[in-house]
Formats: C-alpha cells, sequence, structure tokens
C-alpha cells in the first residue's frame, strides 16, 4: 500500500475515533467519583496492598461489560431501560427502576458530601459550596446542548491525572505494589468478613449498574451507529483503561502513607487528603483535594443523568440532554429533584456520610449481577443484535463476574453471620 494511503487511512481513522469519543471515556471516569475515592482510599487504609490484584481482574470485566453496553446501543439506537421494557416487559423495568433510584439516590448524597469536604480543605462552608454547586450543575445540563456538556465533562475527565501525581508523591513502594497487583492475598483473608465487604465495594464502585444505562444512553444521543461501533470500542476500552490505572494509584497512595502509618479508617474521602499532608507533603494533599471536588462535582453532574434516563425510557418519556426542558419535562424534573433531594441531605446535622458512601457501592455490587442478567440475555439475541452478539470469551467472563459476585455477596453474609 502506498505511503500516502496509508497516512490518509490512518488520518481518516483518527478523524472517526475523535467524533465518537466521550460516552465511554465519561461513563468510566466518572466511576472515580467521591464515592469511589472512599472506597479506594479506604481499601488502601485498611488493608494496604491487598486489593490491588483486584484491578487487572476488574478492569478485564469493566471493559467486557462497557463494551457491551456501547454496542447494543450502536446496534439497536435504543437505551438499557428501553429494551428491557420491550423485550420483559413494564412490571420488571418498574422494579428494576426502583432498586435503581435507590442505589443511585445514595450515590448522588455521596457525591454532594466529597464536595463539602473537599472544600471545607480549602476553609469553604458546606452551607456555600453545596448550594452554589447544585446551581452550577443544575445549569451546565439543562441549560446547555449534548456537546457543550459533553466537552466540559472530558475536560473534567483529564483531572485525574492529579491522583497518578499524588501517589507517585507518596512514595510507595513500588516493587511490593507490583507484586501485590498480580499476587493475591493468601486465602485466610477472605475467611475476613470485612475484607471481602471492601472487595465487594471495590467491584461495585468499578462496576456500577448505572454505568451501563448512561452508556448506553450517551451512544444512543450521540447517534453512534455500527458504522462508528469499532472507533467508539477504543472509546471504551481506553476511558476503562485510565479510570482503573487512577483506581491503582488511589489505593497505593493510601497504602504508602496512611496504612504505612498505622491509619486504619478514615471518616471520609477528604481524610485521605487530610492525612496526605504530613505524610507526603503540601503537593500531594493538595491534588487530592483539588482531585476529590473535580471528582465529586463532575459525578453529581453524570449520576441524575443516568437516574433521570433509565426511568424516562422505562417508562417511555423523552429523555436526553439534547432535548430543551419544555420537550423533556419529566425528564429535566427528576434531574432537578435528584439534585436537590442529594444536596439538602448534606446540609442536614449528623448525617452517617461515610456509612451511606461505602453501603452504596457495596449494594452496587450486589446489584451488579443482575443487571449483567439482562445485560447478557438481551445481547445474544440474535433477532436483536444480528451480527453483533457476543462472542464465547465475552460470555465467559460477563457470566462469570455475575457469578462472582453472587458468591462474594453470599460469602460476606456467611461470614458476617458466622464470624
Amino acid at each position: 500500500m502506498p505511503e500516502s494511503r496509508r497516512l490518509k487511512l490512518w488520518r481518516i481513522r483518527l478523524l472517526m475515533f475523535l467524533a465518537v469519543i466521550g460516552p465511554g471515556f465519561i461513563t468510566a471516569n466518572v466511576d472515580n467519583d467521591a464515592n469511589g475515592i472512599y472506597t479506594y482510599s479506604a481499601a488502601g487504609a485498611q488493608f494496604g496492598y491487598l486489593l490491588l490484584w483486584t484491578i487487572i481482574p476488574v478492569t478485564l470485566s469493566l471493559i467486557v461489560v462497557q463494551e457491551m453496553s456501547a454496542r447494543m446501543g450502536a446496534v439497536t439506537g435504543k437505551g438499557l431501560s428501553d429494551l428491557i421494557r420491550e423485550e420483559y416487559g413494564l412490571r420488571i423495568t418498574f422494579f428494576m427502576m426502583l432498586g435503581l433510584v435507590i442505589t443511585n439516590y445514595g450515590n448522588v448524597v455521596g457525591e454532594f458530601a466529597g464536595i463539602a469536604s473537599s472544600l471545607e480543605l480549602f476553609h469553604i462552608s458546606r452551607y456555600i459550596s453545596v448550594p452554589v454547586s447544585a446551581v452550577v450543575v443544575w445549569s451546565l445540563v439543562v441549560k446547555g446542548t449534548y456537546k457543550s456538556v459533553e466537552k466540559v465533562f472530558l475536560a473534567a475527565s483529564f483531572f485525574y491525572f492529579a491522583y497518578i501525581i499524588a501517589g507517585m508523591l507518596a512514595g510507595p513502594s513500588w516493587k511490593e505494589a507490583f507484586v501485590a497487583t498480580f499476587k493475591p492475598p493468601q486465602s485466610g483473608a477472605f475467611h475476613d468478613s470485612s475484607y471481602i465487604y471492601m472487595l465487594i465495594g471495590v467491584v461495585g464502585t468499578t462496576i456500577a449498574p448505572w454505568m451501563q444505562f448512561y452508556l448506553q444512553s450517551s451512544i444512543v444521543e450521540k447517534g453512534i451507529t455500527p458504522r462508528e461501533y469499532k472507533a467508539s470500542r477504543w472509546d471504551v476500552i481506553i476511558g476503562c483503561l485510565f479510570t482503573d490505572i487512577v483506581a491503582w494509584f488511589i489505593i497505593v497512595a493510601c497504602a504508602a502513607t496512611l496504612y504505612l502509618h498505622g491509619v486504619r479508617q478514615i471518616r471520609d474521602a477528604a481524610d485521605g487528603a487530610q492525612a496526605l499532608r504530613p505524610l507526603a507533603g503540601d503537593y500531594a494533599y493538595i491534588l487530592f483535594a483539588a482531585g476529590l471536588f473535580n471528582a465529586s462535582l463532575f459525578a453529581a453532574s453524570i449520576l441524575p443523568i443516568s437516574t433521570a434516563y433509565t426511568v424516562c425510557e422505562g417508562l417511555g418519556f423523552e429523555s436526553g440532554v439534547g432535548h430543551r426542558f419544555k420537550d423533556a419535562k419529566v425528564f429535566y424534573w427528576l434531574y432537578t429533584l435528584l439534585l436537590i433531594a442529594g444536596a439538602a441531605v448534606i446540609l442536614l446535622p449528623n448525617v452517617p456520610l461515610v456509612k451511606i458512601s461505602i453501603l452504596s457501592q457495596v449494594v452496587n455490587g450486589a446489584v451488579l449481577p443482575f443487571v449483567l442478567i439482562f445485560m447478557l440475555l438481551l445481547i445474544n439475541k440474535s433477532e436483536l443484535m444480528g451480527q453483533y452478539i457476543n462472542g464465547t470469551w465475552f460470555n465467559i467472563i460477563a457470566w462469570g463476574t455475575a457469578v462472582i459476585m453472587i458468591g462474594l455477596t453470599i460469602a460476606w453474609f456467611v461470614t458476617a453471620a458466622y464470624g
């Protein structure tokens, strides 16, 4: 092939990738929200490097699951809730939506907790930061177009480099961290209910159920078709790899500082930043705190959108940030109410924010198999997906993820009940 033609083909592929980048990268990176940061920070503080081995298998599962969502959206032109309603009826869809709304509400509360606690490190009261952030988020989504909102979200995604830098500044034992990444702990760890609980939380915060609904809806709203599917696939893969590299560095940073110095418990994600200051220096502290604020604000925008997508698609209402308020009233009102309700909880006294945050991620992990089962049943229907049904390895990994999460949830109940 002539050199000029080869260059032209690469240019075409690059332009196609740039045209579809967004949904996969954004969805994966929202995963490192305030709840995720708290979970990864707590994993590093409580267990050191002992949970790093989960990153590789969880990343593989995340890529498979997210790719399935993107493929279904591109091929069918419909969101996941829409497909579940059409194929399995309104009753099942209703209970699925109800569970997701409850779970996602806990996540939204966690995002505003992250906003409040991160800015309090810079001496800004939550009674100022939370209402102002809620208004900013609401204005961005309601007043902006899909393209403008997506550009802001993409820019916010790259701020996660702050955690990679913070992890390096923490000065970890790189050899010990890399060994722990490829070597699971001894079997005794799996007899500890707190270890299993945190393991479920790590998986639940990395492969959260809401992500599949949001990604598929975003693919549909962006207008990606089977023709652009290959380029969109790379968007998903790159997003998943980047977000889990960030997760790895958060665990490493807290293992190298908090765990090493005997700090086993942190009250909230901001404590991770505060604790880094005397142990890893001001820069790590500032980067961690600023990254927490970015992540919280970012996810406070996305999670209510995901919930509004899920409910409106399931009930047949117009949805999407590409619509004006008057054309998708149910979608925008639900989004608005979730923002108000989530922000309001943070302004109440004596709310157990940490328990809500970590529990919401464990619930994510417990609920994940049910979402995966519906996805697998749908994506293997040849009358629905045609030639784009799952291959053997995709089915093995996805079904394996569902079975393992069911097993871990049962194991946690057993170890918690009988020690």
